[in-house]
């Protein structure tokens, strides 16, 4: 069985693709860590990410250990990843892996951008998260700050606002809900209401409660 749960920043659809994972035994990619695996390598030797040639280079011969750097998730690793994500050569580079991970036997849960339109769109279920805009930085504000980082709820909503606008309106493969996904607006849920949603939802397209 393949689920597919496809959303933007800080809407919840990594927590809410876990805890899917963990209730049906699948494993799971969070495909945004290998856009910022990506981001992090050409930041980490120099370069710009918005050169288009130099962040497929590194797509096609990324380290897996970058994965596990701490700078990995950080939000100025998150702006890097946004934008090499726009490039049509590091999607390219990356779209066979995620496929790998897909079709694997017994299936798996990924989340991301692109899963239930692009990566699986043949996924028994599929799941669009979403949030508010105003809810979705300040989910991730309180995030920063508790690891560190104080920039103000201002510059916090201004970056996923500007993320939403390059994930939606990028040529390939952008941010967009899949015809036959289901809807799950996260913005008046907390975590154990989303969660308990998005199972009652995979239930109803596959028949399957875990």
């Amino acid at each position: 069985m393949i689920i597919a749960v496809d959303g933007p920043a800080a809407s919840g659809k990594g927590t809410i693709a876990r805890a899917l994972a963990r209730t049906y035994g699948l494993p799971h990619l969070d495909t945004g860590k290998l856009y910022r695996a990506v981001g992090l390598a050409v930041r980490l030797g120099g370069g710009n990410p918005a050169d288009a040639a130099i962040a497929e280079h590194h797509a096609r011969h990324l380290d897996p250990a970058l994965l596990d750097e701490p700078d990995l998730m950080s939000a100025d690793n998150a702006e890097s990843a946004s934008i090499v994500s726009a490039h049509p050569g590091v999607r390219a580079a990356l779209l066979e892996r995620q496929r790998a991970f897909a079709g694997q036997p017994g299936g798996a849960v990924l989340d991301g951008r692109d899963i239930g339109t692009v990566i699986a769109p043949f996924a028994d279920a599929k799941l669009f998260v979403t949030a508010s805009p105003a809810e979705r930085a300040r989910r991730r504000h309180v995030e920063l700050r508790g690891s560190g980082d104080h920039r103000d709820f201002a510059h916090v909503l201004a970056d996923i606002e500007a993320r939403d606008d390059r994930d939606s309106h990028r040529s390939i493969a952008p941010l967009v809900r899949a015809e036959d996904a289901a809807l799950l607006d996260t913005s008046e849920l907390g975590i154990d209401a989303a969660v308990q949603r998005a199972i009652a939802l995979v239930a109803a397209a596959t028949g399957r409660t875990g």
